[in-house]
């Protein structure tokens, strides 16, 4: 039996998807909360981009 496919199913390698994010960038952010009895505790937020410095310098023509 085969499935059939889907659209937006296909091979990407790591590198070629590493390649995309550095050349534009991406923003990463998470937020953290520990707590015990429903008391929070701590609180972490959390952000950071992730690009190329090629990405971020302008572009002069």
């Amino acid at each position: 039996m085969t499935l059939p496919a889907r659209a937006g199913d296909r091979n990407v390698a790591l590198i070629d998807l590493l390649d995309r994010v550095l050349a534009g960038g991406v923003v990463v952010s998470g937020e953290i909360t520990l707590s015990i009895a429903d008391v929070d505790l701590v609180h972490v937020s959390l952000r950071t981009l992730i690009t190329s410095i090629t990405a971020l310098q302008p572009h002069h023509e």
